[in-house]
This record gives C-alpha cells, structure tokens and sequence, in this order.
C-alpha cells in the first residue's frame, strides 16, 4: 500500500472570495486575495525553496530562502510573506536570486555538522533537500559545524556546544542540527497555545529551550504532537 504525499502549500490559505489576478514566471495565475505569492506559486505548480514556512502555520519569514524578485520593487523580499497584487510580475528562477539562495543555503551547511552519512534523517531530511534544490554541492566556508562539537580540532572546549535532549519519549532534541527556524517555537504557540517553548540565546548560542535550564520532559511541554508535525513537513 503506497502512502498518500500530501502538498505543503508554504502558508496557510486566504479565505478571502475577492480574486487577485497576477503572473508568476510567464504565466498567469489568478488566487484569492491575501494569499502569499509562495502559495500562489506552488498553487501553479512552482515550488520555491523554503525552510521556515508550512502552511500549518503563519509566515514568518525567517529563512530567507524563499526570496523572489518583484518587478518594480527593490530588493528580493521573502514569497512567504509576501501578498500578491493585482498586477503583480513575479520571477522565482532568475540567475540572481540562484545565486542569493545558495549563497544562504552554504551559511547553514557551514554550521551544520556534516556527518548525514551516519545521521538518522539521511534521506528524509529537509536541510539536505534544500541544499540539493538549490545546487548546492560544495561549502567554501568549511567550518563543518565546529561550533557545535565538543571540542574543536586543536583541542580546546567549545563554549557554544550544548548536549542532546532525549529527555522525551516521544521526539529527540539536538541543538547541533537545529538551524533555529522557529517552526517548533510556532507551532506550540499557534496550533496547540501551551507557549511552552521559546528560542533563548543568540547568534551561535541560539537554541530552542523549554524552560530555565530544564529538559523537555521537566518542563511544560504536554507533548502534544504538533510540534513534530511542521517540523516535518509534507512536500
């Protein structure tokens, strides 16, 4: 019996009855109001690369995978937050906004601990997704997730190195994988309202914590399940 793959839309749809007509690379397309060009565009058949954003949930933004260009606007915002207009032209492909992506997507790898041989989401992972989506196949950087190890090569201890939570039956939490999207953070916020957990910390020593110095089990976390849910994502 072969599964049902459901379609993550990016953002969560507009209710909205007034239609908006717009044209995403070439072709037109006509949405409700209010909805956000990523799931006007993915409605179309368009997937923009995406790490933060479900449509589980709210936009947020944080990401900055999901940039696109806007002709006669400046800059690349983000499709997730963004609102389509009337009139709108949209480009998700151009050759600058490849290279932006994956310029952003070699930041995270350079973070990341590269070990996806021997890592149990090898395969079903969504960073590693991205990173091919993106093309990306070598970090110039190298750091090789050394903030996020015991110790780094010459020896000495790493401030930044925090220990994984097994502490809940239920779901395994490793601060070295995290890239801090926010997703978990949101989802106990929005789809259950328990405000049970937050994102302490900054720059390298951003984590999601559950509490003052408790582990997930200790703290207020019912776990409820919603969290695991937009953590992993539907294509």
């Amino acid at each position: 019996m072969s599964l049902i793959v459901e379609t993550d839309y990016g953002t969560p749809a507009s209710r909205s009855e007034k239609s908006v007509s717009l044209t995403i690379d070439g072709i037109s397309v006509q949405v409700p109001e209010g909805t956000s060009i990523m799931r006007a565009a993915m409605e179309m058949g368009t997937a923009i690369p995406k790490l933060c954003a479900t449509d589980m949930l709210d936009a947020f933004g944080s990401c900055r995978l999901c940039l696109v260009e806007v002709e006669g606007r400046n800059g690349t915002p983000a499709s997730c937050t963004t609102p389509v207009m009337e009139g709108m032209v949209v480009h998700t492909q151009t050759e600058r906004l490849k290279t932006i992506r994956k310029g952003v997507m070699e930041l995270y790898i350079s973070d990341h601990p590269l070990d996806c041989l021997t890592c149990a989401a090898n395969g079903d992972c969504e960073l590693q997704d991205m990173a091919g989506a993106v093309g990306l196949r070598d970090v110039r950087y190298g750091y090789e997730g050394e903030n996020h190890v015991f110790a780094k090569a010459d020896g000495v201890a790493n401030d930044h190195w925090m220990p994984k939570d097994q502490s809940n039956p239920y779901f395994t939490y490793e601060p070295s994988k995290c890239i801090v999207c926010n997703r978990c953070v949101r989802a106990c916020e929005e789809v259950q309202g328990t405000f049970a957990l937050t994102i302490s910390g900054r720059g390298f020593d951003s984590r999601v914590s559950a509490g003052m110095n408790e582990n997930f089990l200790e703290s207020e976390c019912v776990s409820c399940g919603a969290v695991s849910r937009p953590a992993r994502p539907r294509r």
